[in-house]
């Protein structure tokens, strides 16, 4: 069976160096805070480029610190696209906002930047672009539009470790950042974690201060915060990755490449790749008009699969109460039952690669 993930395989070859800083973690018994938790946030800040990164217990948690720390309050509107995990506009809604979804790029599946202007208000105060599946938004547009209507900016990049655009990285555009380090993320824990990165240092205060139960300083209790911490075993884990991300999206890019240029079967449809873009393919995501059929004849076939997402955001249950109808996001409603993510990770074989190659162009 070729998996649609393998996390064992990414461990067995880095095991030596990853049982060994658990096991320094254990004996040392550093479990909350400390010099790895620094260490980590120092290296991820320079791995992207900005003054600060501030680790936190999960992506989640980053997105609803830092809309709280740019200010976004009670009733105020956020733009997100309508193709997302509903960590995106859960933690809007979870601060008081109300997220305003758009419908997505069909070629992309990121925000589609044409819809973003008529859909805001004088409640409009932020956009949460996201780099969907590892391919970055048009970051661009979107920081021209959020500057002439005086809106804040929050690149949501927890599956684009590593993405960039005419070679400057996803997270560095937007007022501040959110990444996730799940562990089938491209930089991955072992069990949940993410951090948040601004070059803005009143974000950054404010968010370190949020993540930290409001402290400035301990006991020094400034504002109302929450507990929003990354563990130290943790951080000693994404210590020991870090230097191997580059070369992890470097595979990721000749795997992605190769499918693209290999898949020519006319019955799937092949994700868009902007030329000017450094797609991170944290998952390579195609189409097909009979997707169940072709779950069946790939799982026949001993290849793994996975849908990501069955349902776009509006129509989910949740969001019933916001009454959107089919034609309100009509590219994000005929992809829901299309789109299907296919083996993606740094550890596949050449020749698993081109069995999946193969038998997507043998499918009818």
């Amino acid at each position: 069976m070729i998996p649609f993930a393998d996390l064992k395989r990414q461990y067995q070859n880095l095991k030596e160096e990853i049982d060994s800083c658990i096991n320094d973690s254990l004996n040392n018994t550093a479990f909350i805070g400390g010099k790895s938790v620094r260490r980590f946030e120092e290296s991820y800040s320079e791995y992207i480029g900005v003054n600060h990164c501030i680790a936190c217990a999960n992506g989640t948690d980053s997105l609803e610190i830092l809309l709280k720390a740019m200010g976004i309050k009670e009733g105020d509107e956020v733009l997100v696209p309508a193709i997302s995990w509903i960590s995106t506009s859960e933690a809007v809604s979870s601060i008081g906002g109300v997220p305003i979804f758009i419908d997505v790029d069909p070629y992309n599946y990121t925000i589609n930047t044409e819809l973003i202007r008529q859909n805001i208000t004088s409640k409009t105060k932020a956009i949460i672009p996201v780099h969907l599946y590892g391919q970055p938004a048009d970051m661009t547009t979107i920081m021209s539009i959020a500057k002439d209507f005086n809106l804040k900016v929050l690149e949501d990049c927890a599956q684009a470790h590593g993405a960039q655009i005419d070679d400057q990285l996803v997270g560095t555009f937007g007022h501040s950042a959110s990444f996730s380090f799940y562990p089938g993320k491209n930089l991955g824990a072992f069990g949940d974690a993410g951090c948040m990165v601004t070059n803005d240092d009143a974000i950054a205060k404010t968010a370190r201060m949020i993540a930290n139960h409001g402290q400035e300083g301990k006991h020094n209790h400034i504002i109302e915060g929450r507990n929003s911490r990354l563990d130290a075993i943790q951080a000693t884990i994404l210590n020991v990755k870090l230097p191997y991300l580059p070369k992890w999206i470097e595979t990721r890019n000749n795997i992605g490449n190769r499918y693209l240029l290999g898949i020519t079967n006319p019955n799937i449809k092949i994700p868009v790749v902007n030329k000017s873009y450094f797609h991170a393919f944290h998952l390579f995501v195609i189409r097909s008009d009979n997707r169940e059929e072709l779950i069946s004849y790939l799982k026949e076939n001993g290849i793994g699969s996975s849908i990501h997402y069955p349902t776009a955001l509006p129509f989910l249950p949740c969001y019933n109460h916001m009454d959107h109808k089919q034609d309100d996001f009509p590219v994000a409603f005929e992809y829901q039952d299309k789109i299907l993510s296919i083996p993606m990770f740094p550890e596949l074989k050449d020749e698993e690669i081109q069995k999946v190659i193969n038998v997507l162009n043998e499918f009818r």
